[in-house]
């Protein structure tokens, strides 16, 4: 059993910064892919980015990219992603999430297994 806690969301206003922590206990295997997503009321939940643990490679959607940047520290088994330049249509429940997904849907939020519960982050125009 792996469980995540995420940390880290609050309210921002636009062109803000913030930090999101995902720290993983429990049982962890050496190959696996975090993955954050959020979730907008009333839209479907999205991919924002994911690493490899393994290897560290890493991915993102199109709108992260440039401000987004996901990185991890194996020692404290915690994935973090760091957001610049924030902007309001990025406010949502944000998840940490684990799995092992193929490469090809690794941005398919049904590939993985694990959850946090959520931590909202607020953007204000």
């Amino acid at each position: 059993q792996v469980q995540l806690v995420e940390s880290g969301g609050g309210l921002v206003q636009a062109g803000g910064s913030l930090r999101l922590s995902c720290a993983a206990s429990g049982r962890t295997f050496s190959r696996y892919a975090m993955g954050w997503f959020r979730q907008a009321p009333g839209k479907e939940r999205e991919f924002v980015a994911a690493i490899s643990w393994n290897n560290g490679n890493t991915y993102y959607t199109d709108s992260a990219k440039g401000r987004f940047t996901i990185s991890r520290d194996s020692a404290k088994n915690t994935v973090y992603l760091q957001m610049n330049s924030l902007k309001p249509e990025d406010t949502a429940v944000y998840y940490c999430s684990a799995g092992y997904p193929p490469l090809t849907f690794i941005r398919d939020y049904v590939q993985y297994v694990y959850w946090g519960q959520g931590t909202q982050v607020t953007v204000s125009s």
